[in-house]
């Protein structure tokens, strides 16, 4: 295989090539290097590297394949995100504040990827405590979309997607609060998932609230499959972590007269042509499948998003970020302006969201238990620029300002229905030639049926597995 073609190599059959020394885990590192060497000064996905270290431990994870002794993702290239604990590593959460503070524990779920042989060989780029829908940041810079680096990879978890894209890694960690691990998965064409709330066991005092999750991405439903199996399940430290542990099975089914509903809009979204065209060409695809389609009405409504606003609002204004004193002059101008915007917020926050949930489940639920899953966009333009900030004014849809603060994104309403799997797969190019992704959500707590329909869609559909459906990244 030429170089390009390792880094695109899903996990799944680089562990097979492995375990038949068909592939070396070392010449997958070096591929992975000298791709990063020659993409990084334009996608700029990487926050921290640790090229040598990883090397070294590719060599090992080659000498236990040559003994038959290896573990789940023995030799795996692993980049983590640089908001998401790793004992021993800096974790600047994208911040000048932070860019020499050193972890003393490693994330929960970030353990067992590492136990099961994982090797991190990079830290991928967030915005400021990961609270932007772009990745940039004055300590790193911006971090641009692959595909066209006008715009952006999204945000929070856009290193990780940009890096996925761009073929420098072949798994990667995202986190997700209102859209941070799906929002950049659909901007570069990559798969993110976001777990029911508790499948995957996380760092305190987030692991209990309930909007928060941390979770794969991939390039390949299998791969997501393959990551999810090593970090879900019950963890000593976190009592939200759900017992017992679910595994996601290596061969999945078909979806020959499964039902699947969907919305374009979720009934108060203004959205891009291209992007519905693109979520009706996967629908049918799902259709050629064996699977009846039917469009449905929530009744949801843009209150939703300053419920989600307020509530998160509420739910960090306890947080020490939120108190910098003399360092509040490191801080992006973003920052200060969601500082100086915020919300005000109430004990009645927390009431609300609750009630508003439990509202938008009465519409959703029932669907979910008539047909198999769901489907939506994930955001509703992809034409978003690299650097936009949160009081632009030049985004628009169909001749329609778009707030630049969650007006292009669908993801927020299912982190309010936190026990819904949702996984984020791509459902092709844009007339912009970018990516668009679409959300398969499932109902509460069936993962499975959220990767039968993805497994499905990538059957008739596949990504980024031909160098035609890979973004040209400085002529390579």
């Amino acid at each position: 295989m030429s170089d390009t073609e390792l880094c695109y190599l899903s996990a799944t059959e680089a562990v097979a090539r492995f375990r038949r020394h068909e592939l070396s885990p070392v010449e997958l590192m070096q591929a992975l290097i000298a791709r990063a060497e020659a993409v990084e000064p334009k996608v700029n996905a990487f926050a921290d590297t640790y090229f040598d270290e990883a090397l070294t431990k590719a060599s090992r994870a080659e000498a236990k394949y040559m003994k038959g002794r290896t573990r789940a993702l023995e030799g795996l290239p692993l980049a983590v995100k640089d908001l998401t604990a790793v004992k021993g590593r800096v974790t600047t959460k994208g911040s000048l504040v932070y860019k020499d503070s050193v972890d003393d524990h490693t994330n929960p779920a970030v353990e067992r990827l590492l136990q099961a042989g994982a090797i991190l060989h990079a830290r991928s780029t967030t915005p400021e405590f990961g609270n932007n829908w772009v990745t940039t940041s004055r300590l790193h810079g911006t971090t641009r979309n692959p595909w066209d680096d006008r715009y952006t990879c999204g945000g929070s978890s856009g290193g990780s997607a940009a890096a996925l894209a761009a073929g420098t890694t072949t798994l990667a960690t995202g986190s997700d609060n209102a859209g941070s691990l799906r929002v950049p998965a659909a901007c570069c064409g990559i798969i993110g998932y976001r777990a029911p709330h508790g499948r995957i066991p996380s760092d305190p005092p987030f692991n209990l609230e309930m909007y928060s999750a941390v979770g794969p991405m991939t390039r390949t439903v299998a791969d997501c499959a393959l990551m999810q199996n090593v970090m879900a399940g019950p963890h000593s430290l976190d009592n939200a972590a759900i017992r017992p542990k679910l595994r996601i099975p290596q061969r999945l089914g078909g979806i020959e007269g499964w039902r699947i509903a969907y919305s374009l809009d979720l009934g108060f979204r203004e959205v891009a042509p291209e992007v519905k065209s693109l979520t009706l060409a996967a629908l049918d695809a799902l259709r050629s499948e064996g699977a009846e389609i039917e469009e449905v009405e929530l009744g949801w409504t843009e209150q939703l998003t300053g419920v989600t606003r307020r509530y998160l609002g509420l739910v960090s204004s306890g947080s020490p970020t939120r108190d910098f004193g003399d360092q509040a002059n490191l801080l992006c101008d973003y920052t200060h302006y969601y500082l100086q915007n915020r919300p005000a917020v109430s004990g009645r926050a927390l009431y609300e969201a609750f009630e508003l949930a439990n509202e938008m489940q009465s519409t959703l639920g029932p669907i979910l238990e008539r047909c198999h899953a769901f489907i939506c966009p994930t955001n509703a333009t992809q034409a978003v620029p690299a650097e936009l900030k949160p009081w632009d004014t030049g985004l628009t849809i169909n001749g329609e300002f778009v707030n630049p603060n969650y007006g292009w994104v669908l993801t927020h309403p299912f982190n309010m229905l936190g026990r819904l799997p949702v996984l984020a797969v791509p459902s092709g190019i844009d007339k912009n030639g970018l990516p668009s992704g679409i959300q398969i959500v499932a109902r509460a707590f069936d993962d499975v049926r959220a990767y039968r329909v993805a497994s499905a869609l990538e059957r008739v559909r596949p990504w980024l597995d031909t160098p035609e459906r890979r973004p040209s990244i400085c002529g390579v």
